[in-house]
């Protein structure tokens, strides 16, 4: 039988006892598709399921055949799924270059006030000009503000709930902004539905300060920019 590993979930950064699940090979000997295989793993977020993204090449143990088994992943309590995967094959989209705009250089998050500072940076990369973190701070989390959008950073050890979203997109309502969600613990289910509901983008900072989307809005920002993105309809 596989022996558990401890996962530590990208978002909440809750540890897990992981086992490996086992898979029968033609020849009959059981197959474990550990989590570490040819070097280190680690855990990032699932933000869009595909079939080629579902599988992973193992070798059995006994007769050396490859096969290939569903790759290693579970759902954590905050609402994320979470696959094992090797270290280079870590996404870092934000990263990357679209559409013209530099390469993302994220602020490391120390502190309550990082985060703040690191999602209102990732905000003016998106093309957002002049966003800053209010003051005083919000009960909820850290308001942003800048022309044409208004943001959350939720910097808690908690999943952020459904009502700082809804307050969220009612602030972008009435003063014609795009609202934007950031949290370091990830969002409840509820939450997340809502969201999706509302179309408004969900962000999951990581302590290197990189901001991985987590539904198809903030996916869409992502990609588009400030300039795709329209306020929220009356």
């Amino acid at each position: 039988m596989a022996k558990s590993v401890p996962v530590r979930c990208p978002a909440c950064h809750r540890e897990h006892a992981y086992v490996p699940p086992e898979f029968p090979c033609a020849c009959g000997a059981p197959v474990s598709v550990a989590p570490v295989h040819a070097g280190a793993a680690a855990a990032v977020p699932v933000r869009h399921r595909s079939w080629a993204g579902s599988w992973t090449e193992v070798d059995c143990g006994a007769c050396g055949r490859s096969g290939q088994w569903p790759q290693p992943q579970f759902d954590c309590p905050c609402g994320v799924t979470v696959r094992l995967t090797q270290v280079d094959e870590i996404p870092t989209a934000p990263r990357r270059e679209h559409d013209g705009r530099p390469r993302f250089e994220p602020l490391t998050i120390r502190t309550a006030p990082d985060a703040a500072a690191g999602a209102a940076h990732f905000l003016r990369w998106l093309g957002f000009p002049e966003v800053r973190a209010t003051v005083p701070r919000a009960a909820a989390g850290v308001a942003l503000r800048g022309f044409g959008v208004v943001g959350l950073v939720d910097p808690t050890t908690l999943p952020t709930g459904l009502r700082p979203l809804e307050t969220l997109w009612l602030h972008g309502l009435a003063e014609s902004a795009v609202p934007v969600a950031f949290s370091l613990a990830g969002y409840d289910r509820a939450a997340r539905a809502r969201a999706d509901e509302l179309r408004l983008p969900l962000f999951v900072l990581d302590l290197t300060g990189t901001p991985q989307p987590v539904n198809d809005p903030a996916e869409e920002l992502l990609r588009t920019g400030a300039d795709g993105r329209r306020p929220p309809d009356r």
